[in-house]
């Protein structure tokens, strides 16, 4: 959200939800629908600005299955074969490997 901030200064009004992906589905579900519940009754105060975020229409959130997480090509160990997947993903042409 800051990046979306910073080109704002630079272009104007950015009108489009930044799109956040992610792999689980319940995370999704709480932050369109915050029921109170046990297990998210312990959720750190600040981490709350995400649903404030998604109600304000600033981020979009869509399920993007485990496999095709593009993130997990910088945080992870992984086999060629999926490596060379999410390097396409990203758009990348040529990498020696």
């Amino acid at each position: 959200m800051w990046l979306k901030n910073l080109l704002k200064e630079f272009y104007g009004k950015i009108d489009e939800a930044t799109t956040i992906y992610v792999d689980n589905k319940s995370a999704i579900a709480l932050a369109k629908n915050p029921v109170q519940h046990g297990r998210s009754k312990h959720i750190d105060v600040r981490y709350h600005f995400i649903i404030d975020a998604v109600k304000m229409g600033q981020i979009s959130m869509q399920h993007r299955s485990t496999e095709d997480q593009i993130a997990d090509l910088f945080t992870k160990a992984m086999l060629t074969p999926r490596f060379l997947k999410l390097l396409k993903m990203l758009g990348m042409k040529k990498v020696l490997v």
